[in-house]
């Protein structure tokens, strides 16, 4: 909370009006992004463009709230958040405005981001299976579907139905299956559960180290921070556990993004484009992928050592759109399911 009433006062001396010498030229960025090399990421910008960068910080979804409360009289310019689900919510909360940029269509992929322009997906996350090797073949599952075959029963670790990147990995089931077969799908991974939803992603894969479960559910970067630095508590977890990249026969795998948008009452709108079409440099690329072990979604671009050592994979060509469009109906099937 300090943190955002001191972004705050910066915002409002940056709205200020200005005598004098000529107004300096900034971006009001709501970021839900907390990683220590955002910094630089950011610091860049201002370097390459003399933009100067007035940010606030806070979970996603206050952040929405937060626009939402600022109405048209927001100082806001970007919104920075993670998952595509997340974005939607934005979007349906009317706070994008749709960005005319050759550079960012030709850069972005077009199943990374919002078909009309409103958002752009600038990093991308896989969402896989994670196996104990010494009690699960590399072999022994290779889809989603799988998770609710009857002999993982008492063997699955994931996240509740709350969480958005279930929600959207659900999104991504509707779409490839229907409702119906979704939630018949959801049915079987609950009966499988070796325990109640719960955690993050990470205590996912600790769950599977530690012999509480079979497999479990996560996203690429989780487990590659085990990998390369883990806690002391967490030395050895990654050496226990392999993964799979599911549905590499079909469709592909589940990928996800974070992303960004021009916000419809942008003071800086040109500053807004400006640094949109930053994030998608190959400097920027390049600290997504240093910064957070996350993918590139720019093809020139690779990700980090440890990022590539996962191996090349068949990626789900989904809109990521889709993904919050079908969020009210990933909710109702969870709760259906009994997917606490």
């Amino acid at each position: 909370m300090k943190a955002l009433v001191r972004g705050l006062s910066v915002l409002a001396l940056a709205a200020a009006p200005v005598t004098g010498a000529a107004a300096e030229e900034v971006l009001n960025l709501y970021s839900s992004r907390h990683y220590q090399t955002d910094e630089a990421l950011y610091e860049n910008f201002t370097k390459e463009t003399g933009v100067k960068i007035n940010r606030i910080e806070g979970k996603g979804d206050a952040l929405i709230e937060r626009i939402k409360s600022e109405g048209a009289n927001s100082p806001a310019d970007v919104l920075l958040t993670v998952d595509a689900g997340r974005l939607w919510r934005a979007e349906q909360a009317g706070l994008f405005q749709p960005v005319e940029s050759k550079l960012l269509d030709e850069v972005v992929p077009a199943n990374l981001r919002h078909p009309e322009g409103l958002w752009y997906g600038f990093s991308s996350r896989a969402r896989v299976i994670y196996y104990a090797k010494d009690r699960v073949q590399s072999d022994a599952i290779s889809s989603y579907e799988e998770l609710a075959d009857p002999k993982w029963k008492g063997k699955i670790c994931i996240r509740s139905s709350s969480n958005i990147y279930n929600q959207s990995l659900m999104g991504s089931i509707i779409a490839a299956h229907g409702e119906q077969a979704a939630e018949d799908w959801a049915k079987g991974v609950v009966a499988n559960l070796a325990r109640d939803p719960q955690g993050g992603d990470t205590d996912q894969i600790r769950a599977v180290a530690a012999g509480e479960c079979d497999l479990a559910v996560g996203n690429t970067y989780y487990y590659v921070r085990l990998m390369t630095n883990p806690k002391d508590a967490d030395k050895g977890v990654a050496d226990k556990v392999g993964w799979v990249f599911p549905n590499q026969g079909d469709r592909g795998t589940h990928v996800n993004v974070s992303g960004a948008g021009v916000l419809k009452n942008a003071p800086n709108k040109a500053a807004a484009v400006k640094f949109l079409e930053y994030l998608a440099s190959e400097g920027a690329q390049r600290y997504f992928a240093d910064g957070n072990n996350e993918y590139p979604v720019a093809g020139t671009v690779k990700g980090n050592s440890a990022v590539e050592s996962l191996g090349t994979f068949k990626v789900d060509p989904l809109n990521v759109a889709v993904y919050g469009e079908n969020q009210p109906k990933a909710q109702k099937v969870f709760d259906r399911a009994g997917w606490k």
